[in-house]
């Protein structure tokens, strides 16, 4: 027996791992306390240690990801046979694959082949059933939706409630529940989705389907009212246990209940699920119902700097009611998370967008794109974030934005391979039949259905017999054009019953309908959609065909076993596929994610954004400490680096309100202003190693750090002056009178200060740090006047043309004068002024736009050929009229009059930067205050409207 594995354990997870398998155990451990490792220790100790045979033990997860995870990890400890043999998977694959065995028990009028009704088809059953209650909608003026109806018969399964329990007021003798007339108000509401939930379950079995919420409920009627069905298990073991609902907490009861052994790992302090119908009272729960649990604490965190963890612990904390527990950390302290408030959310995001980049450049490679996450409250909130990242060129990926099995193509596939399992099912065969199109519209579609129902045959059945002559043709006539679509199924159904792995069937069904084809001539992006085709296929050849024996010793017979084909062990694997198990793992992105969909999940540096009233916590939101332990969550997500942002005005539903900090933080920094900061971390030497330790990564050169910085500051804006709020800026500033208000500090010129230039960006890149002109990227640029541009004169007349610099990195600033990075490659020549226009697309067109009589022109010297290497700037004045170019777009151009010089006999001066604070200069500042399009080519952006949890 080797456990060795023990070793690398800490006290209490030793003591987790090594607790005696009679006695029920709560483990609740924090956030980055090495919960998997101690959940798949203790798997493999009962195993090794107590002799526990594999197949006696259940391991129940939430996602597919996490069951996946927890296999390797065990493999590693116990070889992959006897892994191979634990049950281990997610509530709802478990349910599945046990109601196929046993569907003649429990499941009435369905059999072993069901098909899983997922979400998007539920809804567009119950958008129909709604119709006939519309006008009674609209006359009480109600509006409820499909998807509020789904969410209602949702919680009421979780909760195992029937249509009748949903009906309002007491049931009546003389007034049966399901005929009580509608009443006034909510009680309106609630007749409707008890009706509709009792026709939505009469539809469901008529097409032999369940949803999710159907699997544990008849889940939990199979084990209590079966219970040799699960009289193998000698131990179950549960993740997550603190999002468990009450349907799911019954089926760990049930599947317990013969030996009353059950290991749980949770905390309380990460449920977030409320809304989804998660109980956290099962905590307490199991331990009136085993009476002798035992609870162990983890709270070594593993994941986080010291500081970070401070500041989560001081949020969460706030919450009374929590089970006390604390977190510590054998890591440094490191940087102290940043809080900051923004003007708006444009500025918000210009922030996050120029942060990212400057922390990638002065990590020294520490950093990637992969290692930034932006958490947000929901969705929504990600527009103005991708339109900044797309404009600074960083990549994005949106956590779950769009779910492999939710595309057009791999649902048509499914569709064809579905009612090859399941003719009854109506959705696919619906989609199937004119996919690729035949000819066959609704009309015809309807009339086959309603033949079908009358008839009581599936519809494949009735197209079947429709194409064979045996039952009358459909007006319009159908027949021939269903040669297309029942010759390719009854290849297909032949292929599948002799035992046909699913990518062959796939493959085969691609050839027989032509998909290739049809989706070149039906989609423009066909290229993309058929990448996703094959990655089904990679799918299919990677799901093992599960059979699920029982040791079970009950009175099914082997004749009414289902034997499943490996077509429906694939179709149940690609239906029960959860959330993020096929997100985009690729590491050259920045990831946008709700805080829901992060939860077990770490990045290196962690960016929450719109910690705001209202947001944090959700204005809709009936639980606070629940929207209390989500920040609290999202914040321990982060391994090195922790911002905490916020918006002072925000723009929603087209009107700029007003907003104030999350009260979960600015009750932490009333009781301890230390825990947050609002300057940003220089990313030292010093920090750099402490991040590298934490991160377990080498510790960056010094020299490819500061060279990565410096190439940042010579072709960004200067992001770490112009954010550091300018609280010593010397009065002689003009910037330097407005108010700091311990935030990020935004210059707008003001109507005295017109003499202040402004620059606008040109081809994505931006001036230098070292600028004398006073630039503000974000604030409207003050409107230009004639007068501004009098007196503005070249040194060279034939300087007006920008030239090619052979050798690059050639222009050094210094604090009297300006100077201008090179663009695209591309350099200005030295010693001239130029006139610069934010319509400008590239360096070439950087040329003065002349009036048509310009008043007075007097270069030093007209006929002279400057040289970069002697030319130097005139002291004398001299005058020349400019006037700007019309434009084809509306847009206002800021213009100003730049003056480069010649450079620095010094070549290590490309590294300094200017003390803007001694010159007098303001600090330049980020962004750009215009309206982009939503950058969704490249980001993985979601198309979806944010709908409220729960609702």
């Amino acid at each position: 027996m080797n456990t060795s594995f023990l070793q690398s354990l800490n006290v209490p997870q030793l003591k987790a791992v090594q607790h005696p398998p009679s006695t029920p155990l709560q483990i609740l451990a924090g956030p980055g306390s090495g919960k998997t490792k101690v959940l798949t220790s203790r798997i493999a100790y009962l195993i090794l240690h107590h002799a526990i045979p594999p197949s006696s033990i259940c391991a129940v997860t939430f996602t597919n990801k996490a069951a996946n995870e927890m296999r390797e990890r065990l493999e590693k400890l116990i070889g992959k046979a006897r892994t191979g043999q634990v049950r281990m998977g997610t509530f709802h694959a478990l349910c599945a694959g046990f109601l196929r065995k046993w569907s003649g028990k429990v499941l009435l009028g369905v059999g072993e082949n069901f098909t899983v009704c997922d979400a998007e088809e539920s809804k567009k059953i119950i958008k129909k059933l709604l119709e006939p209650h519309n006008n009674f909608l609209q006359a009480k003026n109600l509006t409820l939706t499909e998807g509020t109806v789904l969410s209602l018969i949702s919680k009421a399964k979780a909760k195992g409630q029937s249509a009748d329990d949903l009906l309002p007021g007491p049931p009546s003798a003389s007034q049966p529940r399901p005929h009580l007339p509608p009443l006034a108000g909510a009680n309106d509401i609630q007749f409707i989705v008890s009706q509709v939930y009792c026709e939505y379950e009469r539809i469901l079995r008529r097409n032999n389907c369940l949803d999710f919420d159907d699997l544990l409920l008849f889940g939990v009627k199979l084990f209590s009212e079966h219970p040799n069905s699960v009289a193998w298990c000698r131990h179950v073991l549960v993740d997550e246990f603190q999002d468990t609902n009450t349907m799911q907490y019954e089926l760990m009861r049930y599947i317990a209940a013969a030996h009353r052994c059950v290991t749980v790992v949770g905390d309380p302090d990460q449920s977030i699920y409320g809304w989804r119908s998660a109980e956290i009272e099962n905590l307490s729960k199991m331990r009136k119902d085993f009476r002798t649990t035992e609870q162990i604490f983890l709270e070594q965190n593993y994941r986080s700097t010291g500081s970070i963890l401070s500041a989560s612990l001081a949020i969460v904390a706030q919450d009374r009611s929590r089970i006390p527990k604390t977190l510590h950390t054998s890591h440094p302290a490191g940087p102290i998370p940043v809080l900051r408030a923004l003007p708006e959310e444009s500025y918000e995001a210009a922030f996050i967008a120029l942060e990212i980049k400057r922390l990638v450049a002065g990590g020294g490679g520490l950093f990637g794109w992969g290692d930034v996450v932006v958490l947000l409250r929901f969705n929504a909130l990600s527009r103005a974030i991708e339109s900044a990242l797309q404009k600074e060129g960083i990549l994005s990926r949106v956590l779950g934005g769009h779910k492999f099995f939710e595309r057009a193509e791999i649902k048509d596939l499914l569709a064809y391979l579905q009612i090859i399992d399941n003719p009854h099912f109506v959705p696919g065969f619906s989609r199937a039949i004119n996919t690729p199109n035949r000819g066959i519209g609704d009309k015809t579609l309807k009339e086959i259905l309603a033949r079908a129902t009358n008839l009581n045959l599936s519809p494949l059945s009735v197209v079947e017999q429709i194409y064979d002559g045996q039952i009358p043709d459909v007006k319009p006539s159908a027949k021939k054009k269903l040669k297309a679509f029942i010759e390719p199924l009854r290849t297909l159904r032949r292929l599948a019953e002799s035992g046909a792995s699913p990518a062959d069937l796939i493959r085969r069904l691609l050839d027989l309908v032509k998909y290739e084809e049809y989706l070149k001539h039906k989609d423009s992006d066909w290229a993309t959609r058929w990448e996703n085709v094959r990655e089904l296929i990679n799918f299919a050849t990677e799901v093992p065909n599960e059979d699920a024996e029982e040791d079970s010793s009950g009175d099914i017979d082997e004749d009414e076993r289902a034997k499943d084909m490996p077509l429906r062990s694939f179709l149940q694997a690609s239906m029960l596929s959860s959330e993020g198990d096929n997100d985009d793992n690729t590491k050259e992105r920045v990831t946008i994610s709700t805080c829901h969909a992060a939860k077990g999940l770490e990045w290196p540096i962690v960016i929450v954004p719109a910690v705001e009233q209202g947001i944090f916590p959700f204005y809709r939101s009936e639980d606070v400490e629940e929207e209390r332990r989500l920040l609290y969550v999202a914040c321990t997500r982060a391994q090195g680096l922790l911002y905490i942002l916020y918006a002072t005005n925000r723009r929603v539903g087209g009107e700029t309100k007003k907003r104030g900090l999350s009260p979960f933080v600015s009750a932490v920094v009333e009781e301890n202003k230390t825990l947050f900061n609002d300057r940003l971390s220089d990313l030292s030497a010093e920090d750099r190693t402490v991040l590298a330790r934490v991160l377990g990564r080498p510790i960056p050169d010094e020299v490819e750090a500061q060279r990565r910085m410096a190439e940042f500051n010579r072709t960004n804006r200067s992001h770490a002056t112009q954010f550091e709020a300018t609280k010593t800026s010397t009065p002689a500033a003009p910037w330097a009178s407005k108010p700091w208000n311990g935030s990020a500090q935004f210059y707008t010129p003001t109507a005295h200060e017109a003499p202040i230039q402004t620059f606008a960006p040109v081809s994505g890149r931006h001036l230098a740090p070292s600028h004398t002109i006073a630039t503000n990227y974000l604030a409207p640029s003050p409107e230009p006047s004639a007068s501004d541009f009098k007196s503005v004169t070249p040194t060279n007349h034939s300087a007006f043309k920008p030239t090619v610099q052979s050798a690059p990195n050639t222009y050094v600033p210094t604090a009297s004068s300006q100077t201008f990075p090179p663009l695209s490659g591309r350099h200005l020549a030295p010693s001239r002024t130029i006139v610069t226009n934010s319509q400008t697309p590239s360096p070439e067109l950087y040329t003065p736009i002349y009036a048509s009589t310009p008043k007075s022109v007097t270069p030093a010297n007209h006929g002279a050929k400057p040289s970069p290497s002697h030319i130097r700037p005139s002291a004398s004045t001299k005058t020349l009229t400019l006037a700007s170019q019309p434009l084809t777009s509306p847009t206002k151009v800021a213009m100003s009059v730049v003056t480069l010089t010649p450079p620095s006999s010094s070549s290590s001066e490309i590294m300094r930067r200017d003390n803007l604070q001694s010159s007098g200069e303001p600090p330049p500042l980020v962004g750009s205050k215009r309206r982009l399009g939503m950058g969704r080519g490249g980001t993985g952006y979601s198309n979806k409207k944010f709908k409220t949890p729960g609702l």
